[in-house]
């Protein structure tokens, strides 16, 4: 007999029938087994921009945390799009935004995954008005459009549209900086007109469920922004979640789950075995053996060659700049000092030619290229419009350029950033680090983050003048490492016993497991959920289940 075939009689893939069957079962089981409590509010949880046709990170965080908290006796809502938008975030294509979203395999998929639980479907019903409002306004008008709220609204105000998506075209776009040309107009007002619906439904989700917390992914991408807008100005509590630091790991915050805010207690102090912990995951980190959202940024790391280090000797000192992805959702926490990551590489451009003694090593982050996701506002189109790379004092290192960062900081004199992880990385690894944008460990005295552009260049200068290596104040590297540990250990909540890699990065597979396994004795991430969206208490790992 021959190999048994990879596809059932009906056409579909015996492993696909499999999982299908498995994510069935599991939902049964969740649905006989949950016993709401009368006297516990209903959670709601909105569906979204977290996924497509499969099961991605952020959809299976939420998918988990909805299941543990139905186990636990306290009712969940689904708030989900049934093709409720003209134009979505995931689903739009920016070199053809006529292009219609995905809808019929989005659904069919949230429709298997999200059956354990009451759901309340939204359509696309078009506000023609609404259209010709904004018919004839250019973007920059369109990014200060902001529309009257309606009766059953509440009395909520004017809701700002144009601002609420404007993120989400530039993430949608892959750009920053707009044009204002029909493509762009014609996307910008098909985001606005989709955000208006989902507004409308929401409120009528609202009339008809009234949950007491909404959960929703991120809080930046529009959909998920004018329902945390709402909720907020409603007087409701709204939990977003991205996906954490380290493998099959989410972050749930109050806040913006895109600024990653990581409170820590004044007097917490790093124990020998957390410093150990610590450290192993740092010699990791290191050599390049990480992932972040399911993505491996370097598939390899290349040490320096015989040219660059003979470059390097040439000069008096080597300043390493890291960039970022100008359209990434954590720049709208970033541009408080500059007004984008382009206005700082254009003052960091000033600095390169009035310090000639010095090597200037330009990275631009990996993510710039990464396919499907390749940026149309890069820091390579930068150096060759400002002819960056033939300045002598200049290195550039293009996003698909594996050479490693660590060796680049060991031989630094300080480090520039905007707001890098690597900035972390870098104080960790003894260097000072001048960052450009706010990143989410400013909020600690870990790096040098000047006020303003004019004091961002009188601490450059004052580096670059400065004899002899630059010593760090010992309370930086001592914030670094309880920042570092508590982002990895403590508030990267993790779901890996849930579950395993999928074939297609970013998007995960369901492992088998029970409904019992979901309970809160038996789970430690399902009881950190549980206190954090019902009690209110921090989203942080008890130091029992921090190191696992």
């Amino acid at each position: 007999m021959g190999k048994p075939s990879l596809y059932t009689r009906y056409g579909m893939k015996r492993e696909d029938l499999k999982r299908d069957w498995r994510l069935y079962r599991i939902n049964r089981q969740i649905a006989n087994n949950a016993r709401p409590k009368p006297d516990n509010p209903t959670v709601g949880f909105f569906i979204a921009s977290a996924r497509l046709s499969g099961i991605s990170l952020n959809a299976a965080y939420a998918y988990l945390t909805a299941c543990g908290l139905q186990v636990a006796g306290i009712p969940v809502a689904y708030f989900a799009c049934n093709a409720g938008m003209s134009r979505c975030v995931l689903g739009t294509s920016w070199q053809d935004p006529s292009q219609l979203p995905p809808c019929a395999a989005c659904v069919s998929r949230s429709r298997r995954l999200y059956a354990h639980a009451p759901t309340v479907d939204f359509s696309y019903d078009e506000d023609r008005l609404l259209r010709e409002l904004i018919g004839k306004l250019n973007v920059q008008e369109l990014s200060g459009f902001t529309h009257p709220s309606i009766e059953k609204m509440g009395d909520v105000g004017d809701l700002p549209l144009g601002e609420i998506v404007l993120p989400s075209l530039r993430w949608a776009t892959r750009q920053h900086t707009l044009e204002d040309d029909e493509q762009t107009r014609f996307l910008f007002r098909e985001f606005i007109l989709s955000a208006w619906q989902v507004a409308v439904e929401f409120s009528n989700f609202l009339e008809q469920v009234d949950p007491r917390t909404m959960v929703v992914f991120n809080g930046v991408l529009f959909p998920e922004a004018i329902v945390r807008w709402l909720a907020q100005k409603r007087g409701l509590r709204v939990v977003t979640h991205e996906v954490g630091f380290k493998p099959f790991s989410a972050f749930f915050t109050d806040q913006h789950a895109t600024s990653y805010p990581v409170n820590i207690p004044e007097d917490f102090q790093l124990a020998s075995e957390q410093n150990e912990a610590l450290d192993d995951y740092l010699g990791q980190r290191f050599q390049g053996k990480f992932t972040m959202a399911g993505i491996k940024f370097w598939p390899e790391m290349r040490q320096m060659d015989d040219e660059l280090i003979e470059k390097v000797e040439g000069f008096k000192q080597i300043v390493p700049v890291f960039t970022n992805v100008i359209f990434d959702t954590s720049q709208i926490h970033s541009n408080t000092v500059f007004t984008t990551m382009f206005s700082w590489l254009d003052l960091v451009k000033e600095l390169i030619k009035s310090h000639p003694e010095t090597l200037f090593v330009i990275r631009a982050h990996p993510d710039e290229m990464r396919s499907g996701k390749q940026s149309r506002e890069s820091v390579p189109d930068w150096v060759a419009r400002n002819e960056v790379d033939r300045i002598p004092n200049v290195v550039f290192i293009n996003p698909r350029e594996y050479l490693s960062s660590y060796e680049l900081i060991q031989r630094s004199k300080f480090v520039m950033v905007y707001n890098s992880s690597i900035g972390l990385e870098a104080v960790l690894m003894g260097k000072a680090v001048l960052c450009g944008g706010r990143a989410r460990y400013t909020q600690y005295d870990i790096v040098y983050f000047p006020e303003t552009p004019k004091d961002y260049r009188r601490q450059a200068e004052r580096f670059l003048s400065a004899k002899g290596s630059l010593e760090i104040p010992e309370v930086k590297l001592r914030n670094a490492r309880k920042f570092m540990y508590f982002q990895q250990f403590k508030a990267s909540i993790p779901f890996n016993d849930f579950l395993e890699d999928h074939t297609q990065p970013g998007y995960v597979r369901l492992k088998p497991f029970s409904w019992r396994q979901l309970k809160a004795e038996n789970s430690p991430t399902m009881q950190v959920l549980i206190d954090g969206i019902i009690h209110e208490k921090p989203f942080l790992l008890s130091e029992s289940n921090s190191n696992g």
